[in-house]
């Protein structure tokens, strides 16, 4: 199975819109209409984040599918 990076999407009031954030990447967020476009815009944030560390040689965490609250110990 693929990891990939779990994705926060909610709607924000004061926004008027939705918001999509990868906790994993700090200050990786992004804003859309829809919850659709959202997603669409925090992955586009993702590779811009990831080649900018890259650029700049920071770590880059690795993916965890699921965040850690819905673990089981």
């Amino acid at each position: 199975m693929m990891k990939n990076y779990h994705i926060n999407v909610f709607y924000s009031e004061e926004d008027e819109g939705y918001i999509a954030d990868i906790p994993a990447l700090k200050f990786c967020s992004a804003w859309g209409a829809t919850a659709e476009e959202a997603v669409r815009e925090v992955e586009i944030a993702k590779s811009a984040w990831i080649e900018a560390a890259k650029a700049s040689g920071k770590p880059i965490p690795e993916p965890k599918y699921r965040p850690a609250i819905y673990q089981l110990s």
